[in-house]
């Protein structure tokens, strides 16, 4: 079926990230209201719900799907949506908003539904391990085993998030990867292997700060073994924007590659962890999925950057927490 451009659907995660969704379907019929559109909206109550609601939107010919949750609620949506001519817009909601960062989404449901309002639409990459979709990143080692642990948390959030880092930090065991990749194959015991489609995990920590959604092109970052310090400043330049000048660093930008490592393991998916197995083939699916996005999307630029992300943060913050 035709998409409908004038015909949306509204997908809901109530349980993403730390925020309180009530008044968001209602802030979003009213700032979508003079747009001339019909939106319905529908709430997700499991796991593979949001798949299942954009799969149908895509069948009943809506024009647009609006996902408002965190990055695992996004991938869910943006795996139905691939090849369709079906839009994407994002409200994030999750706490890392990797996805949403990256395309400079603002990390606010009023002024994210401002930028899906503008209509403007980029044709993006994805990403593909093993026939499973990803439009962020995908990674094995030290950040798939913290998805892991980060998972089986109660309580969400920055702080959950780090002390989980921390505590896996201290027990933590590279492992041997082969990577062939541009003809090549590279045998690197490692930190860990980052396949990035977009520049930043979430949080405002860029794992490849020089990545792009519409290069056609994965950027795999490898962080090797190193001593305690070393690795622990890789956490800095991780946050700094600065990680391409990191001596522990190796950088691959590759349409396809395999990675291979003993026995399988933990993996992470857009953050979401799951086990794959020991031979991983991933590939960049180029202009696969159309997003709202703002008019303009700027560079990654060290230190300025994640400046004026933080500084962005504190101002939602105050303003979600301070009532005058």
């Amino acid at each position: 079926m035709t998409p409908d451009s004038d015909k949306w659907l509204l997908i809901i995660n109530p349980i993403s990230g730390t925020s309180d969704k009530q008044g968001l379907e209602q802030l979003a019929l009213e700032r979508f209201a003079s747009l001339g559109v019909h939106v319905d909206v529908a709430w997700t109550t499991g796991h593979g719900d949001a798949t299942n609601l954009a799969r149908r939107a895509v069948a009943e010919g809506y024009g647009s799907v609006i996902a408002a949750g965190g990055d695992g609620t996004i991938n869910e949506t943006a795996m139905a949506l691939l090849n369709t001519g079906v839009t994407l817009g994002v409200v994030p909601c999750g706490s890392g908003n990797g996805l949403a960062r990256h395309l400079e989404i603002p990390v606010d449901a009023e002024e994210s539904l401002d930028v899906i309002a503008l209509r403007h639409v980029t044709n993006c990459d994805s990403g593909m391990v093993n026939e499973r979709p990803f439009f962020c990143t995908f990674g094995v080692g030290f950040d798939a085993a913290v998805s892991e642990k980060f998972a089986t948390e109660k309580h969400r959030g920055k702080l959950t998030y780090l002390r989980n880092t921390f505590r896996e930090f201290l027990n933590y065991a590279p492992e041997e990867y082969e990577i062939m990749a541009n003809g090549e194959v590279l045998t690197q015991k490692a930190f860990l292997v980052a396949v990035c489609n977009a520049s930043q995990y979430g949080n405002n920590a860029y794992i490849a700060p020089d990545a792009s959604m519409t290069d056609g092109q994965l950027d795999i970052t490898i962080v090797h073994s190193g001593n305690p310090l070393t690795t622990a400043l890789v956490g800095v330049d991780l946050m700094s924007g600065n990680l391409n000048r990191n001596t522990l660093i190796s950088r691959l930008r590759v349409p396809s590659a395999v990675i291979t490592r003993r026995g399988g393991g933990p993996a992470h998916i857009d953050g979401e962890p799951i086990t794959l197995p020991e031979r991983l083939e991933v590939k960049c699916l180029n202009n696969s999925l159309q997003v709202y996005t703002p008019l303009e999307m700027h560079p990654v630029r060290p230190i300025i950057t994640p400046l004026h992300a933080m500084v962005k943060d504190l101002q939602i913050w105050f303003k979600n927490h301070i009532h005058v």
